[in-house]
Protein backbone atom coordinates (compact mmCIF):
# COMPACT_ATOMS: atom_id res chain seq x y z
CA UNK A 1 0.00 0.00 0.00
CA UNK A 2 1.20 3.29 -0.84
CA UNK A 3 0.49 6.58 0.35
CA UNK A 4 -0.22 4.73 3.93
CA UNK A 5 -1.13 6.57 6.93
CA UNK A 6 -0.81 4.00 9.70
CA UNK A 7 2.97 2.96 10.20
CA UNK A 8 2.61 -0.50 8.59
CA UNK A 9 6.10 -2.91 10.21
CA UNK A 10 7.14 -6.04 12.14
CA UNK A 11 4.75 -5.07 15.01
CA UNK A 12 1.46 -4.57 12.80
CA UNK A 13 -1.07 -6.74 13.91
CA UNK A 14 -2.53 -7.85 10.45
CA UNK A 15 -1.54 -7.08 6.93
CA UNK A 16 -2.82 -7.42 3.47
CA UNK A 17 -6.59 -8.51 4.67
CA UNK A 18 -9.16 -8.25 2.18
CA UNK A 19 -10.71 -4.85 2.91
CA UNK A 20 -14.10 -3.87 1.78
CA UNK A 21 -15.82 -0.02 2.08
CA UNK A 22 -19.19 0.18 1.70
CA UNK A 23 -21.29 3.20 1.31
CA UNK A 24 -24.62 4.78 0.10
CA UNK A 25 -24.13 4.22 -3.95
CA UNK A 26 -21.33 2.50 -3.98
CA UNK A 27 -19.09 -0.84 -3.22
CA UNK A 28 -15.43 -1.30 -3.43
CA UNK A 29 -12.63 -4.23 -2.37
CA UNK A 30 -9.15 -2.95 -1.13
CA UNK A 31 -6.15 -4.23 0.49
CA UNK A 32 -6.46 -3.64 4.02
CA UNK A 33 -4.14 -3.45 7.40
CA UNK A 34 -5.31 -3.92 10.66
CA UNK A 35 -3.46 -2.74 13.98
CA UNK A 36 -4.24 -3.45 17.73
CA UNK A 37 -1.98 -0.93 19.62
CA UNK A 38 -2.15 0.78 23.05
CA UNK A 39 0.24 4.20 23.96
CA UNK A 40 3.80 2.70 25.20
CA UNK A 41 3.72 5.25 28.13
CA UNK A 42 0.25 5.59 30.05
CA UNK A 43 -2.24 3.72 28.03
CA UNK A 44 -5.51 4.86 28.76
CA UNK A 45 -6.70 2.81 25.82
CA UNK A 46 -6.80 -0.05 23.61
CA UNK A 47 -6.87 1.80 19.65
CA UNK A 48 -8.18 -0.87 17.18
CA UNK A 49 -7.13 1.05 13.45
CA UNK A 50 -7.81 -0.07 10.26
CA UNK A 51 -6.61 1.62 6.93
CA UNK A 52 -8.31 0.36 3.34
CA UNK A 53 -5.41 0.67 0.21
CA UNK A 54 -6.51 4.23 -1.00
CA UNK A 55 -4.90 3.24 -4.05
CA UNK A 56 -7.98 0.84 -5.24
CA UNK A 57 -10.42 3.20 -3.88
CA UNK A 58 -12.15 5.56 -6.06
CA UNK A 59 -15.00 6.70 -4.02
CA UNK A 60 -13.20 7.08 -0.25
CA UNK A 61 -10.09 9.23 0.08
CA UNK A 62 -6.66 8.18 1.52
CA UNK A 63 -8.18 7.56 5.45
CA UNK A 64 -7.45 5.08 8.32
CA UNK A 65 -10.26 4.97 10.91
CA UNK A 66 -9.47 4.31 14.94
CA UNK A 67 -11.59 3.12 18.00
CA UNK A 68 -10.57 3.55 21.34
CA UNK A 69 -11.79 0.51 23.58
CA UNK A 70 -11.91 0.40 27.36
CA UNK A 71 -9.76 -2.77 28.89
CA UNK A 72 -13.31 -4.59 29.15
CA UNK A 73 -14.46 -3.26 25.59
CA UNK A 74 -11.40 -5.05 24.40
CA UNK A 75 -11.87 -8.54 26.23
CA UNK A 76 -15.59 -8.03 24.85
CA UNK A 77 -14.34 -7.81 20.85
CA UNK A 78 -11.85 -10.81 21.84
CA UNK A 79 -14.91 -13.20 23.07
CA UNK A 80 -16.63 -12.21 19.81
CA UNK A 81 -13.92 -12.79 17.82
CA UNK A 82 -13.12 -16.27 19.33
CA UNK A 83 -16.62 -17.51 19.55
CA UNK A 84 -16.82 -16.39 15.43
CA UNK A 85 -13.78 -18.16 14.76
CA UNK A 86 -15.38 -21.09 16.47
CA UNK A 87 -18.70 -21.22 14.21
CA UNK A 88 -16.56 -20.73 11.37
CA UNK A 89 -14.19 -23.75 12.06
CA UNK A 90 -17.39 -25.70 13.07
CA UNK A 91 -19.17 -24.81 9.76
CA UNK A 92 -15.88 -25.81 7.70
CA UNK A 93 -15.53 -28.97 9.56
CA UNK A 94 -18.36 -30.34 8.04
Amino acid sequence: MSDRILKVNAYTTLDLLDGRAEGHGFEEDALAVLNVTADRKNPDAVKLQLELDNTDLDAVPAHADEIELTPEQARTVAAALEERAETVEDANDD
